[in-house]
């Protein structure tokens, strides 16, 4: 009996830490900042709606004038670069997802988004780096492979 109880226990803990992880969130458009010009947040819905649905090439025109009706609009550019990166545009979003961090220091949606982790830091040089795999020390007793 206790043995049981001892292995249901186990289980309990091992498992735990599998219902704690989250899903990542779906990335979605989001809303301009209060002060934004009417016409540049008529344009982000539509962009928003055509994004939604689908029409991902409809929602990048849409986005872009809506960057031209707000171009200091951190979260227009974002919704850009959203719709960029859903396209396969990949170097262009990068460039979008950048300038919406530099436009908005503080939209912490925009900074901690997973469309904006995979491009890293913007001074970041692209290519390999120069430090070798396996580091660049001489290997010592016990640091072998395992």
């Amino acid at each position: 009996m206790r043995v049981a109880l001892w292995m249901t226990l186990c289980v309990m803990v091992l498992s735990f830490p599998a219902c704690t992880h989250s899903k990542p969130k779906p990335l979605v458009p989001l809303e301009l900042a209060y002060g934004a010009k009417a016409d540049a947040i008529a344009l982000n819905n539509q962009g928003t709606q055509a994004y939604l649905t689908g029409q991902l090439s409809e929602a990048k025109t849409y986005f872009g004038q809506a960057i031209k009706a707000a171009p200091d609009s951190g979260q227009a550019h974002y919704n850009f670069a959203l719709a960029l990166n859903a396209l396969g545009q990949t170097d262009q979003a990068r460039q979008e997802f950048i300038e919406a961090a530099n436009l908005a220091p503080g939209d912490k949606i925009i900074w901690d988004s997973p469309a904006l982790r995979p491009f890293g830091s913007p001074q970041a040089q692209k290519g390999p780096s120069r430090e070798h795999p396996y580091g660049t020390q001489r290997p010592v007793i016990g640091s072998g492979p395992r």
